[in-house]
């Protein structure tokens, strides 16, 4: 006679870590059209120089480790964290630009501290800060929106933007984003004449033309990786919430002192990217469900204190870097509580 184990209590994925992955690289897929229709070839580039340069250093130092290369490579977590960069990264970026920033994600963040899994810190979100500090000016050179072309006219041409890409110049199509003019351009004026003056929220735009578009593509690909049980919806909620609550308290309707209204933040720069793709890493996030919630939290409040009064446009990397140094310490004080034990214990608490 044949048992079959009954174990109730406990869920088994049938989800592998590869198949996660592709999951999460056709999520992205919405994103990267609409980047592409909004910015040209650049985006597409900008994915093929870093797919390749992941798949490369990891492979370096997988042999480096004396692992199996093809083992690694096939749980398509680099090429995860190549797309993620890429998008984040201004389209038409120099080609060294997205070598380093991927190579620092992958050498530095994940396989030094031993590869997938043990990275306290999100790869790709590493790569991004690396050359955001390292190389202000052309991290601040994006393109402008398609929709702010004059008409008739477009992108530069694939073979123009391998040019550019190449070393070739492109300040014929450079050009801020919302949270750049936001956060520079006001200078004491009402917000509201501020906006009506700039064409990057003509018309009906309230987070700035194409970038809302961005957003939604990306909250799209996300609420499928939600339905699909990838990730659960605790990090991602609470950080949009405690970001539009941030928005809400600190817009005062228009002055030249409001911090920004809640469609700019949450429909523009990285939001949705951050909150459904990057805070959503098990791996560098807080592990219990209140943890998850007091992680995102953290990171909305942060996102918008950065943005804000901080030095840089869109906070959504470095509110994510320093919600992942304090994920140990939330997930020290949100332990659930045990079966059969009264109360809830700190996870340095040992068991009476």
């Amino acid at each position: 006679m044949v048992f079959k184990p009954v174990s109730s209590p406990h869920r088994h994925a049938a989800l592998s870590t590869a198949r996660v992955m592709q999951w999460v690289i056709a999520a992205l897929l919405p994103g990267i059209a609409v980047l592409t229709w909004q910015f040209g070839w650049g985006t597409l580039i900008n994915c093929a120089i870093a797919t390749a340069t992941a798949l490369l250093c990891e492979a370096a130092m997988v042999a480096l480790r004396g692992r199996s290369i093809r083992f690694y490579l096939n749980d398509y977590s680099a090429a995860v964290t190549a797309l993620l960069l890429a998008v984040a990264l201004p389209p038409l970026a120099p080609w060294w630009l997205v070598v380093i920033a991927t190579a620092s994600a992958i050498v530095i963040a994940k396989q030094s501290y031993g590869g997938l899994g043990y990275n306290p810190f999100n790869p790709a979100m590493v790569g991004y800060v690396v050359v955001l500090i390292s190389f202000p000016l052309e991290m601040s050179s994006w393109l402008s929106p398609q929709s702010l072309l004059a008409a008739g006219t477009s992108h530069a041409s694939l073979g123009e933007s391998l040019a550019v890409v190449a070393g070739a110049s492109a300040d014929g199509w450079t050009g801020a984003t919302p949270l750049d003019l936001f956060k520079h351009g006001v200078n004491g004026q009402l917000v509201d004449t501020f906006y009506a003056e700039q064409p990057l929220f003509s018309g009906a735009a309230l987070a700035g033309v194409g970038w809302e578009w961005v957003n939604l593509a990306f909250l799209a690909g996300g609420l499928v990786l939600l339905g699909r049980g990838i990730f659960t919806w605790h990090a991602p909620l609470a950080m949009l919430a405690s970001l539009a609550l941030m928005a809400a308290l600190f817009w005062d309707g228009g002055s030249s002192t409001s911090g920004g209204s809640l469609p700019l933040h949450l429909f523009s720069g990285a939001t949705m990217l951050g909150a459904l793709f990057i805070i959503t890493d098990p791996v560098s996030s807080a592990v219990s469900t209140r943890g998850r919630l007091v992680y995102g939290a953290l990171i909305g409040v942060l996102i918008y204190l950065i943005r804000v009064w901080g030095n840089y446009p869109d906070g959504v990397a470095f509110a994510i870097l320093l919600g992942n140094f304090a994920a140990p310490f939330i997930d020290n004080y949100t332990v659930p509580r045990s079966y059969g034990h009264q109360r809830a214990r700190r996870a340095t608490e040992h068991p009476q």
